[in-house]
């Protein structure tokens, strides 16, 4: 009975990996562009994912701009390089971006307590002598909120429209207010922090959070074509997100979410997603091109927009560039090390789309991949395109 149980499962287990989508490896080194392009086209010929954006900068200007594969394959709309994904957690960033704002027009310091901005806040800290949480604390990761994953992938709607961040925030923060540990002490990931964040936003501007971000980064910058809501224009680039019908994603979704609303159509060994918003968007909301992620690049990496105006002052990039890491978490981004060679990073990934730009400030070089598929190895290209002579 155990030996004909093992089979089944066997079995299983082999009929399901051979149904699911299985992109190739991603090499170590490509000799030149040409190279790089036929593992590209590759990757999404997998299906995993069907379509992808690449853009690299350098020394404040674009060196490198392409898409391969499929924006929609089943309505047959081939990814270029306008295409607009969802970015998901690469919005930290910008967020990131508007606090430092803030604190430089002096309506806010990042050792403010959160209580300072939201005297509603209320969370259980481990003891009574826990540190208070500050806004340093929820950049860097190091307030001690749980992550509200997988829940959060049921926060969604499906109408063009953006809920008031600060109402998102007090309507789900009673289920995550319990601090996994004190704050101060280590970094984890949460993004329950950038939900606080949006709403010290709000409360600081006197502004929606997608008011603020649209008008101090988006607009200066001259990102027309990335927004929280599809506009006329992105809409005719969208790319439709994708998920394997064979995935560990799968059979949770339906525990959280309308899967009849979620899914759009089935193709082969893929699942179409209808067009999808999360409610919290601070953490998650933005929507862009990779033309539009080069030109936030730039502006980060030579600290000045293309009107010749400063989204940053200096002092506030360095700030976020060069603040210690605590288990790898600087403020706002992520910090690693590859070839020797130190960079910044934020990725992003949610059921459909995946993301990812990494700066090597010493370099000036700067690296956005967009692609329409739950899985990308973002680690893994972005070592590859770094690799690339320009």
């Amino acid at each position: 009975m155990l030996i004909l149980l093992l089979a089944v499962i066997l079995f299983l287990t082999v009929g399901l990996y051979a149904f699911a989508p299985h992109p190739p490896a991603t090499p170590k080194q490509v000799e030149n562009i040409t190279e790089l392009e036929t593992y590209l086209n590759q990757l999404t010929a997998s299906g995993n994912p069907p379509g992808l954006s690449v853009i690299v900068v350098k020394d404040g200007e674009v060196v490198y701009n392409n898409a391969f594969g499929y924006a929609d394959a089943p309505r047959k709309i081939k990814a270029t390089p306008e295409t607009v994904y969802h970015w998901w957690s690469m919005t930290k960033i910008p967020t990131a971006i508007a606090i430092m704002q803030l604190r430089e027009q002096g309506k806010l310091t990042l050792d403010d307590e959160v209580t300072k901005h939201l005297p509603w806040f209320k969370v259980k800290y481990p003891s009574s002598t826990s540190p208070t949480i500050t806004i340093r604390h929820l950049l860097q990761h190091t307030a001690g909120l749980r992550n509200p994953i997988p829940a959060m992938i049921g926060w969604v709607h499906y109408d063009d429209t953006t809920p008031n961040q600060t109402d998102v925030l007090k309507k789900y923060l009673p289920k995550f207010n319990s601090l996994e540990f004190e704050p101060d002490t280590k970094a984890v990931y949460s993004n329950s922090n950038y939900m606080v964040l949006g709403a010290i936003i709000e409360a600081a501007s006197g502004q929606a959070y997608e008011t603020y971000i649209t008008e101090n980064i988006l607009k200066p910058l001259g990102m027309t074509q990335t927004g929280f809501v599809y506009s006329l224009s992105m809409a005719e680039h969208e790319a439709a997100g994708s998920l394997p019908v064979v995935h560990f994603f799968t059979p949770l979704l339906p525990t959280l979410l309308d899967t009849n609303a979620l899914v759009r159509e089935r193709s082969g060994k893929l699942l179409w997603l209808n067009r999808i918003y999360i409610e919290a968007t601070p953490p998650t909301g933005l929507i862009g091109s990779a033309p539009d992620a080069a030109k936030l690049m730039k502006a980060y990496l030579n600290r000045i927009t293309p009107n010749g105006q400063l989204v940053l002052l200096p002092e506030s990039i360095t700030t976020l560039t060069e603040t210690p890491p605590i288990n790898g978490r600087g403020l706002g981004w992520a910090i690693g090390e590859s070839n020797g060679e130190r960079y910044l990073e934020h990725g992003g990934g949610r059921p459909g789309f995946a993301a990812t730009m990494r700066l090597y400030p010493d370099a000036g070089i700067g690296i956005v991949i967009l692609a329409n598929g739950t899985d990308l190895d973002r680690d893994g290209l972005a070592d590859l395109l770094r690799k690339i002579n320009y």
